[in-house]
């Protein structure tokens, strides 16, 4: 009965331990951005089917005036700031046209939510495409962000196990 405790006692330790490594941010911007490629893959499993942009075919898209980004985070993450010209998902619903002719990539955090949200609205007939990474994988690749359509180097991760923005950026949850 003592062994078994202290054998389950040691595999706490060892589970906590890992735990907290992995919620600690590594300290270079190439291990975060390798981190959220990783955490990236794990979740896509949940919606395989949806099309992936990265964040560099995005900027790409951006620039030319192909896009529309859809920012499907919690209002309180969209008030840190946004991708340039994003719009909410009730924005996109009440104005559909604002869709046509562009390239609809929806985000979030990581990619989870967004993810989820692209596949319902794939299942709709909506050709959306889910943004690989999303904010985080942004800031990895240079993207802009702002607030109140000023650059900011603000963004908001989530919460500590998402703490994987690029260094320069200034993480807020």
């Amino acid at each position: 009965m003592r062994r078994g405790l202290v054998a389950a006692l040691g595999a706490f330790a060892v589970a906590s331990a890992l735990l907290c490594a992995w919620a600690r941010p590594p300290a270079d911007d190439a291990a975060r951005a390798a981190r959220v490629e990783a955490m990236y893959a794990g979740y896509k499993k949940t919606f395989g089917d949806v099309p992936d942009v990265t964040a560099t075919e995005a900027q790409a898209l951006l620039a030319d005036g192909r896009v529309l980004l859809v920012d499907v985070r919690e209002p309180q993450e969209r008030e840190v700031s946004t991708l340039p010209g994003a719009v909410t998902p009730d924005e996109l619903a009440a104005h559909p046209e604002e869709a046509e002719g562009k390239v609809v990539v929806a985000y979030c955090t990581i990619g989870y939510r967004s993810g989820q949200w692209a596949k319902e609205q794939r299942e709709k007939g909506l050709d959306v495409r889910n943004l690989a990474g999303s904010v985080l994988a942004w800031t990895h690749a240079g993207g802009p962000l702002v607030h109140d359509g000023e650059p900011t180097r603000k963004v908001h991760v989530y919460g500590a196990t998402w703490n994987l923005a690029r260094s320069d950026y200034e993480a807020v949850w």
